[in-house]
């Protein structure tokens, strides 16, 4: 409001010298209704204009924290030649007789001369930012001289829309388990709303569940939403063009695309390969017990489960269904869909635990 009151004041001053306004109530009448004009339009845009520098400052916050080192370097080098070029700009502008315009010429120039500079710092610093040549140059000289630790850390991990919803992939992460950087594809999470959006209760719950996971993991690990344009329908054959365009290493829980991406090369970290390698190893003839809960396939048969999912067949087993009893293993047997334990009760096979 005051800038726009002092803007009003000095419109009045120069059409008060343009008309040759002479008498002093004249005078003071002039400047009172254009004092009062500007101050009320500069009350009216400042809601306007506060929110847009918010909006402004939180967009570049933003972008600065998504940036590396070398672009924000780079970012700096356009910007400074941006305000050189807007300074050889300003110098052939002010042989153009903008500020001999009546009345608003005096702030026409320098408002002018204001946009110049902004234009040219922002399409500076952008190419600085942006200049693939320059900033394939500093990642090649970085990765040249950084220890292997530091190379590994920069491989890219690529998570598919199966791992998001499995969910499993956020507590592997915070482990600290997990080196380099995640990203998320556009596309991928086009798909997860696609799912979100579907009129089966159990897929939108699915959807809506990765969506909430997703969210946790922006925050607290800083997981980046890739916007990468890729060729192609198929959501897993541009998952695969992604990786090889990146040399980078996909996360999934799904059996197909762990086989089709190996086949082409890509390294593959399977979340069901990983939980069954960190299951504790039980051998043959290890006691233990078992909570038996239905029966199983073979007569006589009854199924158990360890508290890390995996399945116990328990031979002569179907009289204890429903009650905890003493095992012993016989065999372990190692399939796709896990590990599966076959045991047999105790001699005392008759008594139950519970």
């Amino acid at each position: 409001m005051i800038f726009g009151a002092f803007f009003g004041w000095g419109i009045a001053q120069n059409t008060q010298e343009f008309y040759n306004i002479l008498n002093p109530n004249a005078q003071r009448l002039n400047a009172l209704a254009f004092l009062c004009l500007g101050g009320l339009v500069g009350l009216a845009v400042a809601p306007v204009v506060a929110n847009a520098l918010i909006r402004i400052i939180n967009s570049v916050t933003a972008s600065l924290e998504k940036l590396s080192l070398q672009q924000i370097l780079l970012g700096a080098v356009g910007l400074i030649f941006g305000l050189m070029i807007a300074f050889f700009s300003s110098l052939l502008m002010s042989n153009i007789p903008i500020a001999r315009i009546p009345v608003v010429g005096e702030y026409l120039a320098p408002l002018i001369l204001i946009l110049v500079t902004l234009f040219w710092s922002v399409l500076g610093a952008f190419f600085g930012t942006r200049m693939a040549v320059v900033h394939s140059l500093g990642q090649l000289f970085a990765s040249g001289n950084a220890p292997a630790g530091q190379q590994l850390d920069r491989m890219m991990k690529i998570l598919d829309t199966s791992v998001i919803i499995d969910g499993r992939i956020a507590d592997i992460c915070r482990s600290g388990f997990v080196e380099g950087a995640l990203i998320v594809p556009s596309f991928v999470l086009e798909e997860l709303q696609h799912i979100a959006d579907s009129s089966d209760p159990l897929k939108r719950g699915r959807g809506r569940r990765g969506l909430n996971i997703l969210s946790n993991m922006q925050k607290e690990l800083g997981i980046e939403i890739f916007n990468r344009e890729v060729e192609g329908t198929a959501v897993d054959a541009r998952l695969i063009k992604l990786a090889q365009e990146l040399h980078g290493e996909l996360i999934t829980t799904d059996y197909n695309l762990n086989k089709v991406a190996s086949l082409q090369g890509i390294k593959v970290l399977n979340i069901n390969e990983l939980a069954n390698a960190v299951k504790p190893v039980v051998l043959p003839g290890e006691e233990m017990t078992v909570h038996l809960i239905r029966e199983g396939k073979e007569r006589g048969q009854g199924v158990g489960y360890l508290d890390d999912g995996t399945m116990i067949v328990v031979e002569d087993g179907y009289r204890s269904i429903g009650n905890t009893i003493a095992i012993q293993v016989t065999s372990v047997l190692q399939t796709v869909a896990g590990k599966m334990i076959f045991a047999r009760a105790k001699a005392n096979e008759d008594k139950k635990i519970s």
